[in-house]
Formats: C-alpha cells, sequence, structure tokens
C-alpha cells in the first residue's frame, strides 16, 4: 500500500497568523514544528492501518521547505523543494492508494477562514467547468407533456435543481446556494455538467489526484476547509483541529489533543480507502482564473491557449483534460509572482 501525506501549514493546530506561517518572520520556527508533529501523528496513523506501508510526505506550503527532516518520522520518506512535478502533490502517482491532506486551508474568498487563499495573493478564484463523474444525481418528477417540471438532488453537493422538461432530455438549470456556483445539468441519462465550479487547493489537488486515480481520504484544517472537502469529496474522513473566527483568529486544539484525533483519523481514513471514491472531472475542460494584477494578467495571454475575457481580471482556457488544466493553473500562479521590472 502507497499512501501521499500533503502536507500544508495554515490549517495546522495553533496556528492563526502569517507570522508562523513566513520564514522571515519571527514565529515561523515554531510553525515548523507544530507541522512536523501533526505530519508525524498522520505518519503514524497511516502505518498503525498499514504497517508495511510506502509514506511519502509532500511538504506543500511555501518554499515546500518547512518539514523538519531530522524530526520527520523516520519511517516516511519526504519530498522537499521547489519547483518540481505536481506541486503541493509531488510523488503522487498511479500507483498510490490514498492521499492524505493535512493543515490545508480554504480557498479564496471564503471564510471566515484562517489565513484563507488560493495558491498565492494573486489568484483570487479558479472555476472549472466539466463533467464530474463521481457525483450521485437523482432525476425524479412528473412528465406528462411539454411543460413537465423536474426536481433533482445531487446528494453530494446538497443542491436543488428544478428545471423545465420540453422534451425527452431534460434541461437543468440551478444556483447552489452558499457555494456561489451555477449548475447547468442535462439530465437524459445522468450526465452532469458543472459550470464555475469555484475550487480552491483542496479542489485543484483532488481532482489531480482524481485524474490519477487516487482518492483524498483525509483533510485536516479549520472547520471552513473541512465543510469545503466534505462539499467537494461526502465520504471523506475531516478532522477539524480549529474553529475560525476571521482570517487570523480561531478557536484551536491543543496541539497534543489535534495529533490524537489525526492519528487516529488517518487509521480509519487509510482501512476505509476503497469506500472513497476519486473527485474525477472529465475534460475537456473550461478553466477561468480571476487575477489580481493586470500585470500578471498581460502575461498570463502569452501562454499559447490563454485569453483574456470579458472581465477586467480573469483569463480563460480549455484543457483537454484535467491533467494538462492543472498544469496550466500551476503556471499562472507562477507567473503571478513575476514582478514588472
Amino acid at each position: 500500500m502507497k499512501a501521499l501525506i500533503s502536507v500544508d501549514m495554515e490549517g495546522i493546530s495553533g496556528i492563526v497568523h502569517s507570522s508562523e506561517t513566513n520564514p522571515e518572520r519571527y514565529d515561523y520556527q515554531r510553525g515548523r514544528e507544530l507541522m512536523t508533529a501533526e505530519a508525524n501523528a498522520v505518519i503514524a496513523g497511516v502505518l498503525d492501518a498499514e504497517p508495511t506501508a510506502d509514506v511519502l510526505v509532500a511538504d506543500a506550503h511555501g518554499t515546500f521547505r518547512n518539514l523538519l527532516p531530522e524530526q520527520l518520522d523516520r519511517r516516511a520518506r519526504l519530498v522537499r523543494g521547489k519547483p518540481r512535478a505536481l506541486n503541493m502533490l509531488a510523488g503522487l502517482d498511479e500507483e498510490t492508494d490514498a492521499a492524505l491532506f493535512v493543515g490545508y486551508h480554504v480557498r479564496a474568498g471564503e471564510g471566515p477562514g484562517v489565513l484563507a487563499h488560493t495558491m498565492n495573493g494573486e489568484i483570487l478564484g479558479v472555476r472549472v467547468t466539466g463533467r464530474a463523474q463521481g457525483e450521485d444525481v437523482r432525476i425524479t418528477g412528473h412528465t406528462p407533456g411539454d411543460g413537465a417540471q423536474v426536481t433533482a438532488r445531487t446528494p453530494g453537493e446538497g443542491v436543488q435543481l428544478t428545471g423545465h422538461a420540453p422534451g425527452r432530455g431534460v434541461q437543468l438549470t440551478a444556483h447552489a446556494p452558499g457555494e456561489g456556483v451555477q449548475l447547468t445539468a442535462h439530465a437524459p441519462g445522468g450526465d452532469v455538467r458543472t459550470t464555475g465550479r469555484s475550487l480552491g487547493e483542496i479542489g485543484l489537488n483532488a481532482a489531480m489526484a482524481g485524474h490519477l486515480g487516487v482518492p483524498v481520504v483525509l483533510l485536516s484544517g479549520d472547520d471552513a476547509a473541512c465543510a469545503e472537502a466534505a462539499a467537494l469529496i461526502p465520504e471523506v474522513v475531516t478532522v477539524p483541529v480549529k474553529e475560525a473566527l476571521g482570517m487570523a483568529a480561531a478557536v484551536t486544539l491543543h496541539p497534543e489533543e489535534a495529533r490524537d484525533r489525526l492519528r487516529r483519523a488517518a487509521a480509519d481514513a487509510v482501512s476505509r480507502r476503497t469506500e472513497i471514491p476519486p473527485l474525477a472531472l472529465t475534460g475537456p475542460l473550461h478553466v477561468e482564473v480571476d487575477l489580481a494584477s493586470p500585470h500578471t494578467i498581460d502575461l498570463a495571454t502569452l501562454v499559447p491557449g490563454v485569453s483574456r475575457t470579458a472581465g477586467a481580471r480573469t483569463v480563460a482556457f480549455t484543457a483537454p483534460d484535467y491533467g494538462t488544466a492543472y498544469r496550466l493553473i500551476l503556471l499562472l500562479a507562477q507567473l503571478a509572482t513575476i514582478r514588472p521590472a
């Protein structure tokens, strides 16, 4: 059995401020120690359930050089440094049986969430359009003629859809309250298309794992991050280690209590990995990315296939599959770090 543990920093218990996550700030060393200890708890949980597992730990925050190698559980291997393929998921491949996300945070624009963002401060939002294969959709309704009303519910999303059935193929359009997501579905055989699904690091990385057939079985972070994960993957095991009060405030568990919960949850999640489906988005995919800086938008349009949309801050592209889309999103995030000469 092979497991990849991707460890970010903002969602670690006890951490609420950038002074604890930024290498140039005074509290960073303490943040590193908290991060490493939570990674160790999850490693221990995986190995409790699967003593012979091959465990890789991907340092997935900022420089990707935060976890303390000498303090990491020696039974795991550490993926460290950048740039690298698959970014926060380096080490993941088709042979991986389970992915575990530790210390993750809610996406930009959501909250309250501790240190909420998407990749960096320049990415304001990412929306992906494509078929969500794993969504379970039930269509019920009375179709006596052209004026039939159809109501459908997607259990994994908690979204209510109501539409008009003028013919044999039901056309449904709906708004997902609380998500700001517009859904459009054509339901002659349960085929659902999700338009404008907003994804942060949780969704973007989970979908990349799903592209390789790997389920995300556990996620830890604040309560908002856990809710975001559960909305995407209802079966995922979540461990809220703090309750977000704002961008830089939370009610947090004692670190040792958080680690105990993480160890138990990791063992449970790995044991149930075959019950948790991968989040798979199939192409072609239309992607829109909102960028904060006009300079970044200018750079982005130099990438073949990327174009400026009617919105002042949005660029868009179409990708044949999610693996391609993911890499282009990573490239746009990197372009956002370039400042004008």
